[in-house]
């Protein structure tokens, strides 16, 4: 050793992986015996390092000079490792589907396999190709089939010989008839450990796909960085998943691709069910995933429907696993749509369309629905009822579970506090504004909707301010507007045209109290400049008559509420602008790209329950439609929202807050901004998670782009995002207010943005929906009726009986039912919810060691962010959300149980 030593340094020996111990290495001195025994300096000696099965060898001669190293590998030694191979089972299958199964279970034992081959991550320069070992069929499939378990592990194994490298990926050809759901394959036996491919895909048989499946290890690459045995698999995954654009789409395809939202109607109906083409230069809108069906009879332009229960093309890993399959699709929306309306319809009289009071109300919670006889039977066998729906009982009664609203101060809603609350604690927190300047001013033509100053004047308010003039208010940032004036006008004249909905375009002030709480002062109704009726201001009550009058006031402020929380806030903010970027996601990212590593978890279930929506929501005579005062304009209205309001680079929760005027910029604060109002529950509670979100983007940006010019030359991600604007909001990619995407502070600002959309934002506006809105009288989404004035016939009728007119102005029995089922399925959590702080595969969903680790810290950041939520919502200074009959605000508590439970924050948007 002291030879060795002396020949080739001791740093060498100790520092090199050939020479890891004496013990595992043999040297051996090969002297030239036709010579004497001479003296080392003056000999040539080689030394030559044999491997063996386990350890390097290593010969030295004296036939080459003593500076000269030369290394002499072995040939190449074949050995196996094992490949543990996790399969989910279906927990039910149909007739075909078993007797498929057990078909597959007899194939498989004369060769009809599941087959696999591993690939290295190195390159062959002989086969100009990468190295793979041979290949290796799953075994046992046919003994494990009748596994009654949720997942079955199978094994197989390959040989690969020593100079193989590091697997890089593994295909995966299924000969079997049916799909199978691959979770995930660990390789064990090299001498790295364990390599993890988490997977997640279901992998159809060869008939139906003849290309092999291609699943990468958790080691995450960017473009540049990728290894040359990797380089054609990664090009050749995107090709496929990107597709040729043509054709109709099977469901088990994996193709994503846009298309314009030209499935909402269905013109072949007749001119009535026609509805316009949103997407293009006409009617601006985000795009959609296309399925290529074929177009209508009568309009080339339309996309023939698949009407439910029939499913929709979504990319085959996007439809829903069947735990939420079976809390949603077959036995949520799809059911209650299906079958529990039309037994609602038959049910109710025609003479019992209205609420008589609020008795009648509160027996659809404490008595229930009396269905019609005879359709007991044929509902309980159908139909798989939504949790809020909880028992049909003997005599045929449906019963709705109790709301929040009402589930601690029955009158709560009735009071103008509550009403004020719910702006900036409710299920809408984010249409609010600070008034600037008065009156308000609205930004429509004058040509067309008449002038553009407010009808709200200096003397409705002025006694409502404790003292202060508008200006002083204004300067002390006390007043507050919810303002539908211009979102709504354009369409007013549509809407009362239709039958059974009436609606004005509105303005709500709102004063801030000393006790940190707000009030409403005054509420503006405006109609089209068409209509004889001059726009109205009503203020808060003096006597019996005003006092109803300002009951449907605010009537119609919810309503306009609803519509535009569904429509714009929650469909258009969350949905629909974010399927772009996940579309584009699966079409330029590679699997192995950390970017798309990060938003996996976000982008889950949301091309599934989009699609869903088009198909029974937003589409002609869906659920949008019958239960919101706009009708048939609803989607409209939306895309005019899309064009005048939306803008990415104020999606950001501290930017939404400032363009609101409810915060300003502070870079002393922990966050850049400070709240207007302190006691602010969806803001306060949001800026802590926007906080830990934005650490967690950025230091994994960080860890990953060092600079800005491995930003500029990320291929990949420089695709992702062009296609996100150029394609998927190709209708507004000219406009300036883009964010660029040029360093890594730029990156980390866009990722946290959509990780906010997808997981808190959603959050807040969605599943408060049956807490709040279950309660119709609450949040009513239609009116019926105006508010009458004196020289109105109805005027008298109101006078009468004014309980009875507000009731007939609120959706009808059967809209409030209709209502009430659909938003409670929409507020539910599924079984299988990933909330954000969790991850499917939580240990092992990167093979990046200081990633996993800061994927933690932000887990336990987010674990003491519900906690300090909890504190808030048990502290009586905080009055919003703490109080008697108040309800807590726990909207963005980051957990939740299964069900409707008013809380919990999901990774993605996925309901």
């Amino acid at each position: 050793m002291a030879l060795a030593r002396e020949l080739m340094g001791l740093s060498l020996m100790e520092k090199s992986s050939f020479f890891a111990s004496a013990s595992s290495t043999r040297l051996v001195l090969k002297q030239n015996r036709s010579r004497s025994f001479l003296p080392l300096e003056g000999r040539r000696v080689q030394v030559v390092i044999r491997r063996s099965t386990t350890t390097p060898v290593a010969a030295i001669s004296e036939d080459l000079d003593l500076d000269l190293v030369k290394v002499l590998p072995e040939k190449a030694v074949k050995f196996k490792v094992r490949a543990v191979v996790t399969v989910r089972n279906k927990n039910r299958e149909d007739f075909k589907e078993t007797l498929v199964k057990h078909l597959d279970a007899f194939t498989d034992k004369i060769g009809r396999n599941v087959v696999l081959e591993l690939i290295s991550t190195d390159f062959d320069p002989k086969t100009k190709a990468p190295k793979k070992s041979k290949e290796a069929v799953l075994k046992d499939w046919s003994k494990k089939s009748n596994l009654k378990t949720e997942r079955v592990n199978y094994t197989a194994e390959f040989e690969v010989d020593s100079n193989f490298g590091t697997p890089g990926a593994i295909t995966v050809n299924n000969k079997h008839q049916k799909e199978f759901f691959l979770e995930s394959i660990t390789i064990e036996g090299f001498a790295s450990g364990p390599v993890h491919f988490p997977c997640n895909s279901w992998v159809q048989p060869r008939k139906d796909h003849t290309t092999k499946r291609i699943f990468f290890t958790n080691k995450p690459y960017l473009p540049h960085e990728t290894p040359e045995g990797l380089k054609a698999l990664r090009e050749k995954e995107l090709r496929e998943l990107r597709g040729d654009g043509q054709g109709e789409r099977k469901l088990c395809d994996r193709v994503y691709d846009f298309d314009v939202y030209n499935d909402l109607g269905n013109p072949d109906k007749g001119i009535d069910f026609a509805r316009p083409l949103l997407g293009g230069d006409k009617i601006p809108y985000p795009r959609r995933c296309r399925t290529g069906r074929a177009p209508m009879d009568t309009d080339m332009k339309s996309e023939s429907r698949v009407e439910k229960p029939l499913p929709t093309y979504v990319p085959r890993d996007e439809q829903f696993e069947e735990s939420k399959m079976n809390a949603f699709s077959t036995g949520r929306l799809k059911a209650v749509l299906h079958n529990l309306i039309p037994s609602l319809m038959a049910s109710i009289s025609a003479n019992n369309q209205d609420f008589k009071g609020f008795s009648d109300i509160d027996s659809l919670y404490s008595e229930g629905l009396l269905l019609k006889l005879g359709l007991h039977d044929e509902i309980m066998n159908k139909i798989q009822l939504p949790k809020a729906v909880t028992t049909i009982q003997e005599g045929g009664l449906l019963k709705y579970d109790l709301p929040k609203i009402v589930s601690k101060d029955k009158y709560a809603w009735l009071r103008d506090d509550e009403f004020a609350r719910q702006a900036i604690a409710g299920v809408n927190p984010v249409s609010i504004e600070r008034l600037q300047s008065f009156p308000p001013v609205s930004k429509l033509d004058p040509e067309v909707y008449g002038p553009q100053e407010s009808a709200l004047k200096e003397e409705n308010i002025a006694g409502q301010l404790n003292g202060m003039t508008i200006q002083e208010a204004l300067d002390a940032n006390k007043l507050f507007i919810i303002d539908y004036h211009d979102i709504y006008l354009p369409f007013i004249d549509k809407i009362n045209a239709l039958d059974g909905r009436k609606s004005y375009a509105t303005r709500t002030l709102y004063f801030l109290t000393d006790a940190g709480t707000l009030k409403p002062i005054a509420i503006e109704l405006s109609l089209a400049p068409s209509s004889t009726k001059p726009n109205r201001v009503v203020t808060p009550p003096v006597d019996a008559t005003t006092y109803w009058m300002w009951q449907l006031a605010k009537a119609h402020v919810c309503s306009n509420d609803a519509g535009v929380h569904q429509l714009v806030h929650h469909w258009l903010r969350t949905h629909a602008t974010l399927e772009p970027f996940i579309l584009a996601a699966h079409r330029q990212m590679s699997a192995m790209h950390p970017i798309f590593k990060l938003l996996d978890p976000h982008m889950r279930y949301t091309l599934e329950i989009n699609g869903l929506a088009r198909q029974s929501l937003l589409s002609v005579d869906g659920v949008i439609e019958s239960c919101f005062t706009p009708g048939r304009y609803c989607m409209e209205i939306s895309a005019a929202a899309y064009s005048s309001f939306w803008r990415f680079d104020q999606e950001s929760l501290p930017a939404d807050l400032i363009r609101r005027g409810m915060a300003v910029p502070d870079p002393t604060q922990p966050h850049g901004v400070k709240l207007v109002v302190e006691d602010y529950p969806y803001a306060s509670d949001g800026l802590m998670i926007w906080g830990a979100i934005e650490n967690w983007v950025r230091h994994y940006v960080n860890h990953y782009y060092s600079d800005s010019s491995r930003v500029c030359n990320d291929k990949e991600l420089q695709a992702w995002y062009a296609e996100s604007i150029n394609v998927g909001h190709a209708d507004l990619r000219h406009a300036e207010w883009w964010p660029t995407l040029a360093t890594p502070e730029d990156l980390s600002s866009i990722l946290t943005t959509l990780i906010w959309l997808a997981s808190a934002q959603h959050a807040a506006l969605n599943f408060g929906q049956y807490p709040y809105g279950g309660y119709v009288p609450n949040r009513p989404p239609l009116m019926r009726r105006l508010i009458p004035d004196e020289n109105d016939p109805e005027y008298a009728i109101f006078l009468s009986d004014p309980q009875k007119y507000f009731f007939c102005a609120l959706p009808s029995l059967l809209q409030a039912t209709k209502f009430m089922a659909v938003v409670d399925t929409l507020s539910t959590h599924s079984p299988d919810e990933e909330y954000l702080g969790e991850r499917h595969h939580q240990s092992i969903w990167s093979g990046d060691a200081e990633v996993i680790e800061a994927f933690y810290e932000f887990s336990a950041e987010i674990r003491q962010i519900e906690k300090e939520i909890e504190k808030r919502n048990s502290d009586s200074s905080l009055r919003n959300r703490c109080g008697a009959g108040v309800l807590p605000y726990e909207l963005l508590v980051p957990s939740s149980e299964p069900g409707v439970t008013c809380r919990g924050v999901p990774n993605s948007v996925s309901i």
